[in-house]
């Protein structure tokens, strides 16, 4: 199964927020779509929480770098 992209979820989320908006759903399909809505921005968090880590990772390890550089210049 491919993973959905943070771009895809975005997208499908305005989608949905846009019927809401309309009031053109009955209470059920309001609700399911709230649900679906609220679980594509759970997704969306996560997927930014995981972009947030690696670019921790990558600047912790390019402070490394530079260090270990500077060491060796001295």
């Amino acid at each position: 199964m491919a993973k959905t992209s943070f771009e895809n979820n975005i997208e499908s989320l305005e989608k949905i927020i846009t019927e809401l908006e309309e009031g053109n759903l009955n209470l059920d399909e309001s609700i399911s779509k709230f649900e679906e809505g609220i679980k594509m921005s759970k997704q969306c968090n996560k997927i930014l929480e995981e972009a947030e880590k690696k670019i921790t990772i990558l600047l912790e390890k390019e402070e490394k770098i530079e260090e270990s550089d500077f060491d060796t210049d001295e």
